[in-house]
């Protein structure tokens, strides 16, 4: 296992592990911290594997935080939809 892996692996212990941890705000902090440094991990993973196994240690990170996806989701689907009236 290289060390892109292991960071990957790592970061997704401890997204686990905060998410067990109480949160006043529902871990949207923690969320904003663990896709700033999921990122970068990804560009590396990526670099070091290739394309296809980035894309799956994002999508095993789009699964652990699926709720800032949704919502990012569901703000882009409100501004394209706002662009097609708009021209109209």
């Amino acid at each position: 296992m290289n060390f892109s892996i292991a960071l990957a692996a790592l970061w997704g212990i401890a997204a686990n592990v905060l998410a067990m941890i109480p949160s006043k705000d529902n871990h949207w902090t923690r969320a904003y911290i663990l896709i700033a440094v999921g990122i970068p991990i990804i560009g590396y993973v990526t670099l070091q594997n290739g394309p296809w196994l980035g894309l799956l240690v994002m999508a095993m990170g789009m699964s652990v935080l699926r709720w800032p996806v949704i919502y990012f989701t569901r703000w882009t689907k409100a501004k394209m939809q706002g662009m097609k009236a708009a021209k109209k």
